[in-house]
């Protein structure tokens, strides 16, 4: 673990610094120093190991990461329209307008990835075709502001470097050259489609697609708002508890068909299945990072040696991140990892205050709280610092929904096997149904309950590593409550706190006026102290205003209180103070 922490810190420290070629030769010629040295047994070397290894490792990471680093490739003719053939790679959540896609388009010589918009009207794009069309291609442009989100460089991340508009229609030739993955994709797409065939509701089908098959691109944004408000929003994404209940079900029918005495055959053929059931979802960090501890855990098993949660952990972390270092800044990533971390350090020393499990329902009961309450202690600093809200109601609603979700898991995977395989029954399906629809409507319950969600809540990196450290000395002050523990824990508190008011009355002393832009209209916004004023066109929607514009800026810029101001729609410039904005 400490190796890998030494790795990833060699990532961050390059993507920072970013340093030249120069500089990467000598960290290389560093390295590689270090690799010979590590092999003679001297007095100095021996002591020195640890830290030699650690430099190593550091300086691996900063290489990789270099050449890693995307860069366009090919120069291509943007902000105007263009004949382009295209084949898609992945599909993505759609907006109200379009549905986007991920993909590879070739204009000439120069093919390039891209994120692929079409009119929300038009037919799904599969992956056995080709498409040819005309289309406007550009590229994403860098926020106007430092508190709105870097979608250029989320892009970028991804290798990708441009976005294509699509309004007219296609041209479209089958291919021959699928891949195996692609072959994969396919079927799996043609899944989903047998899927919205059957004679469940739409937020049912949608529920379905994405517990099981990783598929949440067309599910109703009030539905995953209420997930996300609930805290539940990890029953959606596939992890840890997916693969698991899943390898026991594997299993489960394994140990039934296989003579006992041959039982680690069964454990190997369930991981088989595991992987199978990984690259037909898609390997995404969460299932790539659950099927790699899952796969280390019973390796140990089957070797009669004691497993470790934090060596299984830091290969997955190796194996994600050597294929692609951009991965490491992937909130997905950086949340799940968190989240396992969290339940290591934070689960057995709670579980202490609770009495002794003597059942199943007691044990699955208690574990679920712990656990809860554990990822959440952990993962916490970083949902405030990239989401900056929380609800009190997500440990609430994990109690009681968490117990029920293997039942969920289990029956959502049968209902998709059956589905699958052409063997659909109505029966089961309106039953499906009618416990998704219940399930739904005890989560939005929950998601209602506003008194207890907290947004705009200013955390900046500082704020997360003070606090980061307090939650460390927490596991200390449960496991014995005295002097010097709880000291420790008070004063990393304390720290916190200090760090907190000292950001507060630094970012309040500073006042501004800044000219938004938002769609076709334009937006003033006055700061003074802790208080800001939004002065917005009256044709323009509020509710838009408030996710994009308004709660990033009070969040970045640590408001207390703001209003909102109407001025017409046709204001064509306002003065404030010695200058002239321009509203149009």
């Amino acid at each position: 673990m400490i190796l890998a922490v030494c790795f990833i810190l060699g990532i961050f420290f390059q993507d920072y610094f970013l340093l030249g070629k120069r500089l990467i030769y000598g960290v290389a010629s560093i390295n590689m120093g270090i690799l010979i040295s590590i092999f003679f047994n001297t007095y100095f070397l021996y002591k020195t190991r640890a830290i030699l290894l650690g430099i190593l490792f550091f300086g691996i990471g900063l290489l990789l990461h270099f050449f890693n680093s995307s860069s366009p490739k090919g120069d291509i003719s943007v902000n105007k329209n263009e004949t382009i053939i295209l084949k898609i790679s992945q599909k993505l959540n759609s907006t109200e307008k379009y549905k986007k896609y991920e993909g590879i388009a070739q204009l000439g010589k120069n093919s390039f990835n891209s994120i692929i918009y079409i009119p929300k009207s038009h037919d799904e794009l599969d992956y056995k075709n080709y498409y040819k069309t005309e289309a406007y291609i550009t590229k994403p442009q860098k926020p106007q502001y430092d508190f709105q989100f870097n979608y250029a460089q989320y892009l970028k991340r991804k290798n990708i470097d441009y976005q294509i508009y699509i309004s007219k229609d296609f041209s479209i030739v089958e291919r021959n050259d699928l891949s195996f993955t692609e072959q994969i994709r396919q079927y799996r797409f043609n899944v989903l489609k047998k899927i919205d065939k059957t004679v469940m509701s739409g937020p049912t089908k949608a529920f379905l697609k994405g517990i099981i098959l990783a598929d949440r691109t067309e599910m109703d944004m009030g539905t995953v708002q209420d997930f996300n408000r609930s805290g539940l929003v990890h029953l959606l994404a596939i992890s840890g508890t997916h693969i698991v209940i899943i390898f026991g079900l594997f299993y489960f029918v394994m140990v039934r068909c296989i003579p006992l005495k041959f039982n680690k055959y069964s454990i190997v053929l369930s991981l088989m299945f595991i992987w199978l059931f990984a690259l037909f979802i898609g390997f995404g960090n969460s299932v790539l990072r659950s099927c790699i501890m899952l796969n280390v855990y019973f390796i140990f098993v089957l070797l009669q040696r004691k497993p470790d949660l934090l060596h299984s952990l830091a290969l997955s972390a190796f194996i994600i991140l050597i294929l692609d270092t951009q991965q490491l800044f992937d909130v997905g990533f950086q949340l799940s990892f968190l989240a396992v971390l969290g339940i290591f350090w934070l689960n057995q020393p709670l579980l202490k205050y609770f009495p002794r499990a003597d059942n199943y329902f007691k044990k699955l009961i208690f574990n679920t709280i712990t656990i809860s309450l554990s990822a959440q202690l952990a993962t916490l600093p970083l949902v405030l610092y990239y989401f900056h809200q929380f609800s009190f109601v997500s440990i609430v609603a994990n109690v009681f929904i968490v117990p029920f979700s293997e039942v969920i898991i289990v029956f959502s995977f049968l209902m998709t096997f059956l589905i699958a395989f052409g063997l659909n029954f109505s029966f089961m399906d309106k039953l499906y149904d009618g416990i998704i629809q219940i399930l739904l409507k005890v989560i939005h319950w929950f998601a209602e309950a506003d008194m207890v969600l907290f947004k705009s809540i200013p955390m900046n990196l500082i704020e997360v590593i003070s606090i980061s450290i307090a939650i460390y000395f927490l596991r200390a002050l449960i496991l014995k409550i005295n002097f010097k523990n709880s000291m420790n824990f008070v004063i990393a508190v304390l720290a916190f706190l200090m760090t907190r008011i000292g950001c507060n009355i630094v970012g309040n002393q500073k006042e501004e006026v800044l000219l938004h832009s938002f769609s076709k209209s334009k937006i003033i916004s006055i700061k003074k102290g802790n208080k800001v004023c939004f002065w917005i066109p009256d044709r323009v929607g509020r509710e838009k205003v408030l996710q994009y514009i308004i709660e990033p800026y009070c969040s970045s810029r640590r408001i207390d209180q703001f209003e909102i101001k109407q001025i017409p729609f046709s204001t064509k410039k306002i003065v404030f103070g010695d200058h002239v904005y321009d509203m149009k």
